[in-house]
């Protein structure tokens, strides 16, 4: 069973993490991809792909590795750039998808429409381990350590998730956080840090995922954030203080529900139109299927929404069989 660590060429925030991988021993060459994707293997576990295109332009890199050698892919982790507004430099860590679109919509950053990988069961502990790595190399304050809401592509089936360096051309290029990625990459896949840092029961656990051998009676709990903005702060609340195991995070703009105001009869569930159910499901059902056994609990950003929504949104869940989870039930 193998780590795919996918790099693209054309990024600084993407490529200089992966040479700096690379610079660490036990690497060799391995097998070209179709359309030219390099590729160089570590041990027994972790694998790295190396593509000219934009990082979500290759689709199904999962299922092609395991065409091409056999192997079983059971996690991808996508390094790559992280833009905003605020220009904040940035280290930031996020499941990928786009659950809210439907057939015939645009989609300006890859992916299909109704689709979400199943999220990376490791995000939640990884946050906590990113943070201390870039403490240690002196990246704090100065850079930001966050989740950011589920969004855009590429076509993975496996377990996913993208680390990203942000936020602007400055940051995107320092050696610095590239050696904070580089070496979070390499402890982390290669297991010599995990059960160190965040004790046997979680590391096992942890390995119990990824080898789909979670005993259906072990329940853990695990947040799927519903709402929110794009760094899911309320979600991030939880998930720092507790080191909760985390799915899917939906933000605001990925529930589209139409206004029922002008609706004369009563407003149901059923009547508030938008795809905000679809993207409900299809984030749930992925984050059931990275988590075999574990037990699903939706968070609610309650502030982000208006009293309509929240209701709609909580009787939906109920119709669903997800249980809503507070903050308390994530200890």
């Amino acid at each position: 069973m193998v780590t795919l660590v996918v790099a693209t060429t054309c990024d600084p925030a993407s490529i200089n993490p992966a040479k700096a991988l690379l610079a660490m021993p036990g690497w060799q060459p391995g097998p070209t991809l179709e359309g030219g994707i390099r590729s160089f293997k570590n041990g027994g576990s972790l694998r790295l792909l190396e593509q000219e295109k934009f990082i979500i332009e290759e689709d199904d890199l999962d299922l092609r590795w395991e065409a091409a050698t056999g192997e079983t892919v059971v996690e991808v982790i996508f390094l790559s750039r992280h833009a905003a507004v605020s220009n904040r430099p940035a280290l930031t860590i996020h499941p990928i998808g786009v659950p809210h679109l439907k057939d015939g919509d645009v989609l300006p950053q890859g992916g299909k429409p109704g689709w979400a990988a199943p999220p990376c069961p490791r995000m939640g502990p990884w946050l906590l381990l990113l943070k201390k790595i870039a403490e240690s190399h002196n990246l704090l304050p100065e850079f930001e350590i966050t989740l950011e809401a589920t969004h855009h592509g590429p076509v993975t089936t496996k377990p996913t998730m993208f680390i990203e360096i942000g936020s602007t051309e400055d940051y995107w290029g320092r050696q610095d956080a590239a050696r904070v990625v580089a070496q979070f990459g390499k402890d982390l896949v290669l297991e010599k840090v995990l059960l160190l840092e965040l004790g046997a029961g979680m590391f096992e656990f942890t390995q119990r995922l990824l080898s789909k051998s979670l005993n259906a009676t072990e329940k853990k709990k695990v947040l799927l954030g519903i709402g929110g903005g794009h760094y899911v702060p309320r979600h991030m609340d939880i998930i720092m203080k507790d080191g909760t195991w985390v799915g899917h995070l939906i933000s605001g703009y990925s529930l589209p529900m139409e206004d029922p105001g002008q609706l004369k009869e009563k407003t149901t569930t059923d009547s508030i139109g938008g795809t905000w159910k679809q993207a409900i499901k299809v984030a749930f059902d992925a984050t059931k299927a990275a988590f075999p056994g574990g037990e699903i609990l939706a968070h609610l950003d309650h502030k982000s929404f208006k009293g309509w929504q929240k209701n709609a949104i909580t009787d939906f869940l109920g119709q669903q069989g997800i249980k809503v989870g507070k903050p308390a039930d994530f200890h």
